[in-house]
């Protein structure tokens, strides 16, 4: 049910994230995972998030057509299939809050990966095991920004082919995250209300769309740093909040075999 205060949420939600993702090609996406994960449950909130930067995605893609590295992406495409079709296999699912210590680690994991172990993703073996370790991440986090910028830092492709490549790239691993959590909620009888699939879908591309002026006028200096300090501040609030709700969970546990063994004795 849909109620109109989390309609307004979910709407001023994807509107400011999708702006922030048409700018930076990320940032948007990792900060809507986090707001969808504190309103409804992973499976749901994976759905919608994948419904949503698809549409983001796409539409940025569109906008940016001419500036695609075609090659890179099929590549990519090549690991990401094979990635999704191994964890489909497994039937894994991850909870709340190791979603959300994914989500902090991740980031970090690309920022302070040393240069020399960085791969180039302009060729054939880095492209597809880009593929494939950031779809891996796509199912257990629901976004590949931070690791997805790790395979392009040494590709010299500037700004609007990183975000015109990147945005395609990433349409294919949202699209393999709503077929995997799709499943989950067609097990558990759920669904993501089409209301909010298609208010997400509108104003993503809205947001999308207004951002590219923002984009236009950014040199590629500023469009580093300011991705570097968003993921930075976002990552730290994931982590925090991912290990506070693990603690939670780990302390109404303990609790419960204390109360228990209390009653048997």
């Amino acid at each position: 049910m849909i109620t109109l205060p989390l309609a307004a949420a979910l709407a001023a939600a994807v509107l400011c994230t999708s702006f922030l993702s048409g700018i930076f090609g990320m940032a948007g996406g990792l900060i809507l995972m986090g707001i969808l994960l504190a309103l409804m449950p992973v499976a749901a909130a994976m759905v919608l998030h994948g419904i949503t930067q698809m549409a983001s995605n796409g539409w940025r893609a569109w906008l940016w057509r001419a500036h695609i590295n075609w090659p890179i992406a099929i590549h990519y495409a090549a690991g990401a299939i094979a990635a999704a079709l191994a964890l489909a296999a497994l039937r894994f699912t991850p909870t709340k809050p190791v979603t959300l210590i994914i989500l902090g680690l991740t980031p970090f994991a690309g920022l302070l990966l040393p240069s020399r172990f960085v791969p180039d993703v302009r060729r054939r073996l880095p492209a597809f095991g880009c593929g494939a370790v950031c779809t891996v991440l796509m199912l257990l986090a629901g976004v590949t920004g931070p690791i997805l910028d790790v395979f392009f830092v040494r590709s010299n492709l500037d700004r609007k082919q990183l975000v015109a490549t990147k945005a395609t790239v990433q349409v294919l691993g949202h699209l393999l995250k709503i077929a995997y959590f799709g499943r989950v909620l067609a097990g558990d009888n759920a669904e993501v209300a089409p209301v909010a699939a298609l208010l997400a879908i509108a104003l993503a591309v809205v947001g999308t769309h207004l951002s590219r002026r923002v984009l236009d006028a950014m040199n590629d200096h500023q469009f580093r740093t300011w991705s570097r300090r968003l993921i930075t501040a976002t990552a730290t609030f994931y982590l925090i909040q991912g290990f506070y709700l693990l603690f939670i969970e780990w302390r109404d546990a303990a609790w419960a075999v204390a109360s228990t063994t209390v009653a048997l004795s």
